[in-house]
């Protein structure tokens, strides 16, 4: 009976110990997940556990969502229009007509090609057209207005025009002045309605103008009547501390595995991953293997609007909140195979900002669904109390006929100190 009783109580010994042990791991575990913060901690058991980092957050966010700069001219009945040269997809001023779009890419009957001279055409009735700036996949340009569209074209610019007859067309316009119609089940009064809620300001196109040089610049140059008075930028670098990186790009932040090199830039070695921060605010990472920074994906691969979303996830968490109202957008997508590459420029309230060295402000490629190489260059824009000194249309045009077919319009350029609105000419 007594040896029942020791055996007993041993057990119940060995349990407590037990216990108390796991009692004290928790403890120890806590104490140091507190020291990382909440998000790190997170990020640290992943970490831990080998499990790739999934961007975005699983409250995924739509293509609308996303800030794009658009040109937008509208023509009346009578031939005249309003134009704009500082929009973006997610401001006020457009939702009229991203309706319209949407509406129009939804219900498009089977696109067939047509010559860019019935699209240019086409402008002069009753329509409503957009310019993104860029060629992009037709679903992401579809996603930006709330439409769902599997396509393969890539598309730069979209109209809704009346036409010819009782119908209303889509018009696409895509690389090497490729076009494509389809008619759409938009009425004309649906299109009239988003026309007559634009005051017409007198913006014309290139081929409209009558400036002897305007006919050397490509015919869909968009001018204001008077041009906009832009504000010059002040550009300075402002990076978010290296633990924010490292914790948001899923690096254990306490690391010992960093070192500085010579001219200032802090590297950071994570198995077969890399991680670069310049002092001058430009970020590189690279990864060759585990824990893997991955987008969320249907399928092994991920779509491109999967792409556009993930990347554009990934790189707007490692901003800092004070971007000084300057926000990304996607300027160009290339794909190869399974490997996927998304560039990403500047753009503050719909005018585009360029460098004047060249390059992207962001850029993310996809291999699968890995992300295995990122860079982005962060900036922060403040309004330097100066206005942009852009010079007079006809000028612009004089210097620009130097480049017969280019298309002219109005961006920022960054030197690296300041930003200033000037001519264009691509």
């Amino acid at each position: 009976m007594g040896e029942k009783k020791r055996r007993r109580r041993d057990l119940f010994q060995n349990i407590s110990i037990v216990l108390l042990s796991l009692s004290a791991v928790f403890l120890f575990a806590q104490t140091q997940l507190y020291t990382l913060g909440v998000d790190a901690g997170s990020d640290y058991l992943q970490y831990l556990t080998g499990e790739s980092v999934q961007t975005p957050p699983p409250a995924q966010t739509a293509l609308t969502s996303l800030s794009a700069p658009v040109r937008l001219a509208v023509t009346g009945v009578y031939g005249g229009r309003y134009g704009s040269v500082t929009l973006t997809t997610t401001g006020e001023v457009f939702e009229p007509v991203g309706g319209l779009l949407r509406e129009a890419l939804r219900s498009v009957q089977p696109l067939t090609s047509c010559e860019s001279e019935e699209f240019l055409d086409a402008l002069n009735g009753t329509s409503v057209y957009c310019d993104f700036l860029e060629c992009l996949p037709l679903p992401v340009l579809a996603g930006l207005v709330g439409a769902s569209l599997d396509s393969d074209l890539s598309v730069r610019r979209m109209m809704v025009s009346s036409g010819e007859g009782d119908g209303v067309r889509l018009y696409l316009w895509g690389e090497e002045d490729r076009c494509w119609r389809g008619l759409s089940a938009i009425s004309p009064r649906e299109l009239d309605d988003v026309v007559n809620g634009y005051e017409l300001n007198g913006a014309f196109f290139a081929m409209d103008s009558g400036e002897p040089d305007a006919a050397e610049a490509a015919p869909c140059s968009l001018f204001p009547l008077e041009l906009p008075e832009l504000p010059l930028l002040t550009s300075t670098a402002v990076l978010p501390s290296s633990d924010a990186l490292l914790t948001a790009l899923g690096f254990y932040p306490r690391t010992n595995s960093r070192y500085t090199e010579s001219g200032g830039v802090e590297v950071v070695t994570d198995g077969d991953r890399t991680l670069r921060i310049s002092p001058d605010g430009f970020v590189r990472y690279r990864s060759g293997g585990d824990p893997a920074i991955t987008v969320s994906a249907a399928g092994e691969t991920p779509t491109v609007t999967e792409g556009v979303m993930g990347a554009s996830a990934l790189l707007n968490a490692l901003l800092p909140d004070q971007a000084g109202g300057a926000s990304l957008y996607l300027q160009n997508v290339r794909r190869t195979g399974i490997t996927m590459t998304l560039s990403f420029g500047w753009q503050i309230n719909g005018v585009p900002i360029r460098f004047d060295r060249g390059g992207s402000a962001g850029e993310v490629t996809l291999t699968g669904g890995t992300v295995s190489m990122l860079s982005l260059r962060f900036r922060q824009y403040t309004d330097a109390g100066e206005t942009s000194l852009l010079l007079p249309l006809r000028q612009a045009l004089a210097i620009a006929v130097q480049r017969e077919g280019g298309e002219l319009s109005i961006g920022y350029v960054d030197n690296g100190v300041t930003a200033s609105a000037k001519w264009l000419a691509d």
